[in-house]
């Protein structure tokens, strides 16, 4: 039967849960910080099948009893109750081999992680870096109501308002996992504030959506940075744009470019730098892995290049169109108000039903 075989590897992986359990625990191991974070991590992941496999097996046990009971009981309550047993744990048994499924397929292993986004203005000179601004507006909002912190790491304001670009670190449990969907071009269409005629523009904003990479992913040597001080520029009060606080740093072997002028001292900025570089550093590596899925399979998560389309923002009709799967709604003026949340839903979804077909489970 299905269901053996799927408890059959899960059984196996109870006995792994188990070890890394006792791993976890050894003086040596948590001595080792780059093993005891990444032995944490798998627990973590093994712990979530191990519940899982229990609620099955508990699931499977309820249908043996109350079929058990249908065969044996005279008293029409106990039959009733029984027969309700048995439609309950029979229609859950589907959607938790659904669950277990997905469990197993390995999921990717930056989704645990802070992001750093970074959205440019693209097509449409100042309506585009108004649209950047709305965007930003928009993720702030939506970070906001899942109770995580943003932190604003640079930005070059537009001339007519908005952000030409503007770079920020959203914090928080698994934030990478849910913002990853957003990476790509995002269209706008509609009458720009810079538009006499009351004409309908299309411009473009390019999101792109970094795991941020911690201490113990990426080794950088010091004699490899050269570190540029500056004075900031922009919002900040006069300290700011007087004071050499800003940072730039310079990864000479990759040639990679970070600067920091959100904080008014010159070491925070250096910090918030370092976290910036390290992760695009890493994110070289990691673009190789996003590539070789994509070249497996459908995903719906967007290198993030200028030709990758992946939503339109429709002013005049309230509409928003994700192109990835189809999906339209029109809720706009919410939607711009930081209610994604559907949208993602959609997109996560269509995620995993790809990550099945390619595991074939």
């Amino acid at each position: 039967m299905a269901e053996n075989s799927l408890l059959a590897r899960l059984d196996g992986l109870v006995s792994r849960f188990e070890e890394v359990g006792t791993l976890i625990t050894d003086p040596e191991v948590i001595a080792d910080m780059k093993r005891f974070v990444k032995l944490n991590k798998e627990y973590h992941d093994l712990e979530l099948i191990v519940a899982a496999r229990a609620e099955y097996i508990q699931t499977l046990e309820g249908i043996t009893e109350a079929k058990l009971l249908l065969e044996t009981e005279q008293d029409p309550e106990m039959r009733e109750m029984a027969k309700d047993e048995l439609d309950s744990s029979t229609a859950r048994l589907p959607e938790l081999e659904e669950r277990i499924k997905l469990l197993l397929v390995p999921a990717d292993p930056q989704d645990a992680k802070n992001a750093i986004v970074e959205i440019r203005g693209g097509t449409g000179g100042d309506e585009a870096a108004i649209f950047a601004g709305d965007l930003y507006r928009m993720y702030v909002k939506y970070c906001e109501s899942k109770g995580w912190k943003i932190e604003v790491t640079s930005y070059t304001e537009g001339t007519a308002g908005g952000y030409k670009e503007i770079i920020f670190t959203a914090k928080g449990e698994g934030v990478y996992g849910i913002m990853k969907y957003e990476s790509g071009v995002h269209r706008v269409q509609r009458v720009p504030q810079t538009e006499t005629q009351g004409r309908v523009h299309t411009s473009a904003a390019t999101v792109a959506v970094l795991p941020e990479a911690n201490e113990f992913d990426v080794e950088i040597r010091e004699s490899d940075i050269r570190t540029d001080i500056f004075c900031a520029s922009g919002h900040g009060g006069q300290s700011v744009n007087t004071t050499y606080s800003a940072i730039r740093l310079v990864h000479i072997p990759t040639g990679i470019t970070v600067q920091c002028q959100d904080e008014k001292s010159q070491l925070k900025n250096k910090a918030k730098a370092m976290v910036e570089l390290r992760s695009r550093i890493y994110n070289m590596e990691y673009q190789k892995y996003l590539d070789e899925i994509a070249s497996k399979r459908k995903t719906m998560v967007s290198s993030g290049d200028r030709s990758a389309k992946i939503r339109t923002y429709n002013y005049p009709q309230g509409r928003i169109t994700d192109h990835r799967i189809n999906y339209t709604i029109y809720n706009l003026s919410a939607f711009m108000d930081g209610d994604i949340q559907a949208c993602i839903d959609q997109l996560i979804v269509a995620e995993n039903a790809e990550r099945l077909k390619e595991a074939e489970l």
